[in-house]
């Protein structure tokens, strides 16, 4: 199972709470539609200083389910939408080891 993990730091016009309320209830609207998604969590920071807004993880079969589900017409909005409500966006494709 392939994992992206995806750091996202708000737009500056867009305050920690705004920017919460749409990772949370909003952008969640295009991760329903992605084809192949199997899995999808956010988790958003504790405060305004931090980093990083939230830590977006989105679980595919393998790379291809991943290529095709972003390159397809919802991934495309799915980019957008993130593109419009963020300053800094970072992925890592990753091979999760649980341990505990």
């Amino acid at each position: 199972m392939l994992k992206v993990v995806s750091l996202l730091k708000r737009a500056e016009n867009i305050s920690h709470e705004e920017f919460a309320k749409w990772v949370v209830e909003e952008h969640i609207e295009f991760a329903k539609k992605l084809p192949g998604l199997r899995k999808y969590t956010v988790s958003v920071s504790n405060g305004e200083d931090a980093p990083y807004d939230s830590v977006n993880e989105l679980y595919f079969d393998d790379e291809d389910a991943r290529v095709a589900a972003f390159g397809s017409e919802h991934g495309k909005a799915a980019a957008a939408d993130a593109a419009a409500h963020t300053a800094q966006r970072v992925h890592l494709l990753t091979t999760e080891h649980a341990q505990l």
